[in-house]
């Protein structure tokens, strides 16, 4: 037996037989002794050598075609019923844009923008199931039907990483003149997506404006800009996790305009943590700098901007994305994370990463949430492959309970605070990392568990719908274009061990939708080296941050920032 064998037999057995009424955080709940998550996985080492130890290969052909028939119910469903609208009411059988009669309705407003985002989204999934037929139908229907120009109010962060960072990603998959999904061109392809890409960030920008921080809005109008009864409250996640696609999209077009705002928003957050737990809060006000919310965690508020810290780093080799990102990983560990210091021996619980007050660290709730379940797989690319074996085995317990994931779950109570679960990915994400990072075959198995529940509790007439209670499984009328985009796309991934993503000698990475972007030496380099050389800052920065971490105040509102309505012209007649 491998090593990853022998530590999970460690993690899901040793413990189990040793600790069967070991309490999951009694160290943090101090209440009587309650069942560890591990013991959901209660089977003696026979069963689990026959049931984890292997995975044939006729089972993973089987389990391949499983998720290609679910992406493609959920996509044919979504064209023949709901498209150009954005989204499929897969009850229903019919489609949903933003709900005009009620803006307040951010539930659906900030996401929809009456710009086809489900097929934008979906765009290289479809060549990640190697249809490039339909990949080519559905770049001309983008490019022939789809207008930003639109009354459309939209969340700065969710315009970004669900349409920009697809029309990014389908641009380069589509010129990559090493071909690593083979010769894919398109005729009379003019860098229309690219284009398309330019004029959406173009129309974002103006979120950056008029912020004394420099941390964005979280809401514009695509055709008017920050509506003027705007909150001035954002979340960090949310104005932190722009850096990977208007970075790309600067070093496209040769543009230093929007890496520069997005990296300037970071460095904001950054330099508001705590310098008593390094942390940072989950709500942050974008006029004065304070924190709103001064809860830290992992989880909604929070999670991509860690994701992007490091990302960042991986695609542009900025050695200040490394640092920040190094950091802030060392104050997780040692203020969210609770339990034993090794996941698989010595005294305690099982290692859980809790919401704590970000100026110190004393816990503030008792639950977490499913959007938490992404931190094994940035873990695995980080190398700290032992805690996310750990982490992911949390999650996969409570997924083995219901069969989804609770939107949030008590650990102290051991029972879903908010339940339900709208088909997200992020637990399919951290499996796929960590199969590609150990090849034990317990992940695969993992996947097929997942693949089976969701076509079990979620499959409907036209398509998979949220479901609204995770225990007695009812449901929502609503599948989200993350669906296709990421689940979908991870679980295909996951069984697909000759995709050409695995085969090429490209490396990739995922956005935090899910879009695949290669680590290309392109995109650590800029035209516009040297153009923002260190200065010293007018007002001397905390202890905790360094002169050349601060924008100087002269610097904030000049170039590039005052030639964007000029550019907004240049951009419909040509990339400058």
């Amino acid at each position: 037996m491998n090593k990853c064998s022998s530590f999970f037999n460690l993690l899901f057995i040793k413990y189990i037989r040793q600790n069967p009424q070991a309490n999951t955080c009694s160290k943090i709940s101090g209440n009587s002794p309650k069942k560890s998550y591990l013991s959901f996985f209660q089977e003696g080492r026979d069963e689990y050598e026959r049931k984890y130890s292997s995975f044939p290969d006729a089972l993973k052909v089987k389990m391949r075609g499983m998720a290609r028939d679910m992406f493609y119910f959920g996509y044919d469903n979504y064209m023949k019923f709901a498209f150009p609208e954005d989204e499929l009411n897969p009850i229903a059988c019919e489609g949903r844009g933003p709900d005009v009669l009620n803006p307040s309705n951010i539930n659906i407003n900030d996401v929809l923008g009456n710009y086809s985002l489900t097929l934008i989204d979906a765009l290289d999934t479809l060549l990640i199931l190697g249809n490039v037929t339909e990949f080519h139908r559905a770049v001309r229907l983008v490019i022939e039907t789809v207008s930003f120009d639109k009354d459309s109010t939209v969340q700065v962060f969710e315009a970004n990483i669900r349409i920009l960072g697809s029309l990014i990603s389908a641009h380069i998959l589509l010129t990559d003149p090493r071909n690593p999904f083979g010769d894919i061109a398109l005729k009379d392809y003019d860098n229309e997506l690219l284009h398309m890409a330019h004029d959406l960030a173009v129309r974002l920008l103006p979120a950056f404006e008029n912020t004394s921080t420099g941390i964005p809005y979280p809401r514009v109008n695509l055709k008017k800009g920050v509506p003027p009864d705007s909150i001035n409250e954002t979340c960090t996640a949310g104005a932190g996790s722009l850096l990977v696609e208007f970075g790309i999209l600067s070093r496209l077009i040769g543009d230093s305009t929007f890496e520069w705002v997005a990296r300037r928003a970071v460095k904001a957050l950054w330099n508001l943590r705590s310098n008593e737990t390094g942390l940072l809060g989950n709500v942050v006000n974008i006029q004065t700098g304070q924190w709103v919310g001064r809860q830290s965690g992992l989880g909604a508020g929070m999670d991509s901007f860690y994701e992007y810290l490091l990302k960042s780093y991986i695609l542009f080799g900025e050695k200040e994305d490394n640092r920040m990102f190094s950091a802030a990983y060392e104050s997780i560990q040692s203020h969210l994370r609770r339990g034993r210091e090794a996941c698989n021996e010595g005294e305690g619980d099982p290692p859980l990463y809790v919401n704590v007050n970000m100026f110190n660290g004393q816990i503030m709730n008792t639950w977490i949430d499913s959007l938490q379940a992404f931190f094994p797989g940035l873990q695995v690319l980080n190398g700290d492959v032992e805690n996310a074996i750990c982490l992911h085995a949390f999650y996969y317990a409570i997924w083995k309970r219901f069969g989804a994931l609770p939107e949030r779950y008590n650990w102290q109570l051991q029972a879903p605070d908010i339940l339900f679960y709208p088909l997200r990915p992020e637990l399919v994400e951290s499996t796929y990392l960590l199969y590609q990072a150990t090849k034990n075959p317990f992940y695969l198995h993992v996947g097929m568990d997942i693949l089976e529940s969701l076509e079990k509790n979620a499959k409907v007439r036209c398509g998979y719908a949220t479901l609204h209670h995770v225990v007695d499984k009812s449901k929502e009328d609503r599948m989200e274009s993350f669906f296709l985009s990421e689940t979908c796309k991870y679980l295909y991934l996951l069984f697909d061990e000759d995709n050409p993503l695995h085969k090429s000698e490209s490396k990739y990475i995922f956005t935090t939708e899910g879009h695949i972007v290669p680590v290309d030496q392109r995109f650590r380099e800029k035209s516009w080296e040297d153009q923002f050389p260190c200065e010293e800052p007018i007002n001397k920065p905390p202890a905790n941050i360094s002169n050349c971490e601060r924008i100087p105040e002269e610097r904030r509102y000049s170039l590039p920032l005052k030639s964007i309505y000029m550019r907004q012209i240049d951009h419909m007649v040509g990339l400058s």
